[in-house]
């Protein structure tokens, strides 16, 4: 895949970072967002320079619509200045942020948040990034296995994230004409989305690993190489789906 681009948002870490990182070995050059850590984006350029790909990184707030565009138009502006011209290849709709509440005790500010990260950002930083997007593209979409499984305090997050399933398909079906491949990639429960250590998050992590096939919590560094391969040429007949990367979670 040399000399291709991939626009990330939110790749400054977590499943972000990964995804940036695989695609970079593939010979992949990245242009990525963050939230508010630049010391964290430029650790991700360092790395992903070291494998011989060019990478720079834009601020983005996921939950201001407008940053959206913003950020599509400091990427485009800056693929003019480095190869003369604004496409590239592969999108990958990533940034999100998580809420943990009960249906009784979500508050309207947390729903809208959560529906401007998950949905609204994700819908017109796509809009803004088709014009760009080379025939023959691929976008894809982080959901989560919280639109197949229900676990209580994660409604607002998991039907946003149902939304983006349902985008993603007409998506594939409107882009199909340009030969631009649509697809969903749902993560299961992540280590990094609990980190820290406390008895409470330890029990979390030992109730996953008993209800996941292959018996442990997912890292980061499980998602990245699907994103990869649904990028490659090997996968370009796969359009309009979602595939679960949660190691058998409540199979």
């Amino acid at each position: 895949m040399s000399q291709k681009t991939a626009i990330i948002s939110g790749g400054s870490r977590g499943l972000g970072r990964d995804i940036a990182i695989n695609l970079a070995k593939d010979g992949v050059n990245i242009v990525f967002s963050y939230y508010q850590n630049e010391s964290k984006a430029k650790e991700v350029i360092s790395e992903i320079e070291s494998v011989g790909q060019k990478a720079v990184a834009f601020a983005f707030d996921a939950n201001k619509t407008k940053s959206g565009k913003e950020f599509i138009n400091k990427a485009t502006n800056y693929l003019l200045e480095e190869n003369g011209d604004t496409n590239f290849d592969f999108l990958i709709n990533n940034a999100g942020t998580g809420a943990y509440n009960l249906v009784s005790d979500t508050t309207e500010e947390q729903f809208d948040e959560m529906m401007n990260v998950h949905l609204k950002s994700v819908y017109f930083l796509t809009q803004a990034a088709l014009p760009y997007l080379n025939n023959g593209g691929r976008i894809i979409n982080i959901s989560s296995g919280l639109t197949r499984f229900s676990l209580p305090g994660m409604s607002a997050y998991a039907m946003m994230k149902g939304g983006i399933e349902v985008f993603t398909r007409y998506l594939a079906k409107e882009l199909g004409q340009r030969k631009i491949t649509a697809n969903v990639i749902a993560p299961g429960a992540i280590a990094t989305d609990f980190a820290g250590g406390s008895n409470k998050e330890e029990q979390k992590a030992a109730l996953i690993s008993s209800i996941t096939a292959l018996g442990r919590v997912g890292e980061a560094e499980d998602v990245g190489g699907t994103v990869a391969f649904l990028c490659s040429d090997k996968a370009g007949w796969i359009n309009g789906q979602r595939i679960e990367v949660s190691g058998g979670m409540l199979v």
